[in-house]
Order: structure tokens, then C-alpha cells, then sequence
């Protein structure tokens, strides 16, 4: 009698059946275009099959080796950041409705995820102080690419977007990509190697009747607040441009929300609002735009819309809005290629916007501001040490320069054998910053934690870069 696996339904006959359909003899057939030089010929040295208990046992036995990131002992950031996250935010999201739901194309069977998207969408847009808000994108990256094929879109006779200098390598690369088949030309403006801000005569000097938009990101990707987001708002749109500001979201607790500088189109991470910082994901895009029907139609991704019915007793109704997707209209007027929602990551953020509130939010904005600035303070007070290297007001994140003839990467190999995980290093990316570091503090920090920090830098330093 033919065994059946319990778990895998195709018997031989099937597969014979399957083989046959498709003029097949053998399974072997399908890889025929394989060369024979890389197929496996021997037996694999696999382990024999384990009890659950013992699987077990040997996986916490490796996941021992690694070192807790919440431990304090953390201050890489570069996009992604280490925030608490309180426990009732992935015990809501990590309910079976959210978290097995997928694009919601029946609106009758999908009323509570729409209506928990809605919510996303309202909070947001109250936060930013801005009009419309998607739902959503795959990450801020991929939001600013977006924004850069939106304003030709919409400024059809145009075809440049201008960046700032200091932007995210890795932001940019991904705007390269999204814009070089659309025939965009990308263009950096230079800024100014002390303060960090952008040259607002470099800016007018490119501005022309053929740039679409103007990408300012505020906090900057090199931590410092960019102080002339009013006038830079200015000469963008006398120039019939598009504004598009980049922004931390928990930033705003403090600084001015980026619809109250006129900006046109946002664009942000989510990752921050309560989703974990899991080896690079899961990120959150979020893009939202003013109240200005041209912008509205050629917005990526989609939005959630509330309708109401026409007699008593009245009824509230949740439907997709927009959805500007291959799949839903004729590609050559779809406005996106974004495939798939971060739903389970958009709706992660709602809940963590509405257990901590505006006081919430406001809270951990000042705590993080406090806690970088006094870290930045201290390590500057280091002999061969300038923190902040560039940039006068800094909110999260801040470059260190070092001096002396001492390296980034001696600083991070000491930080690492004290176990302590520092910085990202810029000397490639950012070659006129010297020898640099972008470190990254948070609220989850003590002052005990950025003491360590001090000290053992201090330690690297006096020993001219030596880590033993």
C-alpha cells in the first residue's frame, strides 16, 4: 500500500497526472536546464529528526548568545529606532482579526479594519497637521520615492526633484531607482558643513521652471533641526513647486508639525510607532498630502473613506476610497507600483498613537531631546571629540566627529569589545565630516547607560584608538 503523508496530499498517481498534463516523464525533467555540475549527487549530512522539547531547548540554547538590544547598551539608529513599546500595543495588534486580515476589497466583511485604518488615517493627519493621509507605504524610503514621481505627475511640464545634500544613502538609492525609468532627473543641494542647513542661494541657483519638487527632511537624516523649513517652503513654491517634507513622527511632539510650514506632500517612518526594530523590519511608510483634488488623484497606495447613510437611522460606512493600483484600474493609469499595505503595521501604529495620546507623545519628545543632547554634551566635553559635529539644534540623532588620528571603526571596535554597539559610521557616506559616527539616543536610555557610553569613548580615546 502507498504511504501518504499526512501533511502533503499528492500521492504518485496525482503526480503522474500533474507530470503528464504538462508532457513531463519525471520530476527530474523539470530541472533539466539545471547544469549537471551543480546538482547535489550525495547525500545531505542532515541532523535526525528531534522532539519538540529538544528543538527547543537548542533554540533558546542559540538565542542566548545574543545580547539584548534593549539593554541600553544600543545607539545605532539611521532610520530605525529602539522605542518601548508598551504591552498593550502588540497584545491589541496581535489579535487574531488584525493580524490574519488581508486587503480589505469586500468592504460588507471588512468594516472593523477599515474603520482601524480610518483611525490610522485621522491620527496621523491630526499629528502632521496635514489634510489627507494614505494607507499606507512599505517605508519612508519608498514614500519619498513616490513623492519624487507624484510632483511630475502633477507638474506634468516638469521632470527635476531636488534632495538635500545630507539625505539617507540608502533614501536615495531607492529615489535613483523609482525615478531613472520615469526619466526624473534628481538633483542635491549643497548645505552648509557647520550647521548643516541647507544653501538656500545653492537652492535658488537650481530652482527652475523645470523642478517639480523639493524634498527638506526636518529632523535631518544627520540628526540636526532644519531651522529655515519657512523660507525654504518660500522659494519652493514661488517657483510653482511642490513641497515635500520628511519627518520623525515622535519628533513632533516638540517641533512644529511640517502642514504648519506649508509643506505640500509628507512623508515619514513608522517603524517608531510601536512596530520592533526586527533585523530592518517590519518598516512602516506613511505619505500623506494637503486637501488639493490634483494631489489627491495621484496618490500612491490608498485611502480608506467614511460614508454615512442618506436616512435615520443614520449608519457610518468604511470603503476603500482610492486605490490607484494596477490591479484595480488599467496600468497605464495606475499611480503606484506599491503591491501590499503595511496593514497589520499601520494599524500597529494607531494603537501606540492612541494609548499615549498627545500628552504621550509630547512626553517622549522632550525625553528624547533631554537625553541626546546631554549625551552629545558629555562627548563633546572629551578631549579629540566634537559632538554635535554639525548642526547646532538636535533632537534624537547627532554626528561625532573624532580627531587626533583616531578612526570611527577603532571607536566602534572598542565600543563592541565593551559591549556597547555605537553609531553608524560615516566617513564613506559623508567623507567631509572626517572620521564620524551618527550615534542615536532614545527614551529607553538612562543616564547611566549614556555614562558608560561617555566614558568608554573617553577610555578609546586617551589610549590614542587602542581597544586593549
Amino acid at each position: 500500500m502507498e504511504y501518504k503523508h499526512p501533511w502533503i496530499p499528492i500521492t504518485k498517481d496525482t503526480e503522474k497526472e500533474m507530470l503528464a498534463s504538462i508532457g513531463k516523464k519525471n520530476l527530474e525533467d523539470l530541472f533539466s536546464n539545471i547544469p549537471e555540475k551543480f546538482i547535489v549527487k550525495h547525500d545531505l549530512n542532515l541532523p535526525d529528526s528531534h522532539s519538540e522539547f529538544e528543538v527547543s531547548e537548542r533554540i533558546q540554547e542559540l538565542a542566548g548568545k545574543n545580547k539584548p538590544a534593549f539593554d541600553g547598551s544600543v545607539f545605532l539608529g539611521a532610520g530605525v529606532g529602539l522605542h518601548y513599546i508598551p504591552a498593550i500595543v502588540p497584545a491589541l495588534a496581535g489579535r487574531s482579526e488584525f493580524l490574519t486580515s488581508y486587503t480589505s476589497y469586500q468592504a460588507e466583511i471588512s468594516q472593523g479594519m477599515l474603520q482601524t485604518l480610518f483611525e490610522y488615517q485621522s491620527l496621523l493627519a491630526e499629528i502632521l497637521q496635514i489634510d489627507v493621509v494614505n494607507s499606507s507605504m512599505y517605508d519612508m524610503s519608498t514614500g519619498v520615492a513616490e513623492a519624487a514621481r507624484m510632483t511630475v505627475r502633477v507638474k506634468k511640464k516638469r521632470s527635476k526633484f531636488l534632495i538635500p545634500g545630507t539625505i539617507n544613502p540608502e533614501h536615495h538609492e531607492v529615489i535613483q531607482t523609482f525615478t531613472e525609468p520615469a526619466d526624473i532627473e534628481v538633483v542635491k543641494i549643497d548645505y552648509d558643513r557647520n550647521t548643516g542647513l541647507m544653501s538656500l542661494s545653492d537652492l535658488e541657483s537650481k530652482i527652475d521652471n523645470q523642478v517639480a519638487g523639493v524634498y527638506v527632511e526636518n529632523p535631518s537624516h544627520l540628526g540636526f533641526i532644519e531651522t529655515q523649513v519657512d523660507d525654504i517652503a518660500r522659494i519652493v513654491h514661488e517657483n510653482g513647486a511642490l513641497f515635500v517634507a520628511g519627518v520623525d513622527i515622535l519628533s513632533l511632539g516638540i517641533l512644529r508639525p511640517p502642514g504648519d510650514y506649508n509643506a505640500d506632500i509628507i512623508v515619514a517612518e513608522g517603524q517608531h510607532l510601536g512596530s520592533p526594530a526586527s533585523y530592518g523590519g517590519p518598516l512602516l511608510g506613511i505619505f500623506g498630502c494637503i486637501n488639493n483634488r490634483k494631489l489627491i488623484y495621484q496618490l500612491p497606495g490608498r485611502l480608506v473613506g467614511l460614508t454615512r447613510t442618506e436616512e435615520e437611522p443614520y449608519e457610518d460606512g468604511y470603503v476603500l476610497t482610492l486605490s490607484p493600483r494596477e490591479q484595480h484600474i488599467r496600468r497605464e493609469k495606475a499611480t503606484s507600483n506599491i503591491c501590499s499595505n503595511q496593514a497589520l503595521a499601520a494599524v500597529t501604529a494607531a494603537i501606540y498613537m492612541s494609548v499615549l495620546g498627545p500628552s504621550g507623545i509630547e512626553q517622549i519628545g522632550e525625553t528624547i531631546a533631554l537625553k541626546a543632547n546631554y549625551a552629545a554634551k558629555n562627548l563633546d566635553a572629551i578631549d579629540g571629540v566634537k559632538a554635535p559635529a554639525i548642526g547646532q539644534f538636535i533632537w534624537k540623532e547627532f554626528v561625532v566627529q573624532f580627531e587626533k588620528g583616531i578612526t570611527a571603526n577603532q571607536i566602534h571596535e572598542g565600543l563592541l569589545e565593551h559591549g556597547i554597539q555605537g553609531g553608524k559610521i560615516l566617513t564613506d557616506e559623508f567623507p567631509d565630516l572626517g572620521e564620524s559616527m551618527l550615534f542615536c539616543v532614545t527614551e529607553i536610555h538612562t543616564q547611566q547607560d549614556i555614562d558608560m557610553l561617555v566614558q568608554t569613548v573617553s577610555d578609546i580615546v586617551s589610549k590614542g584608538g587602542a581597544t586593549k
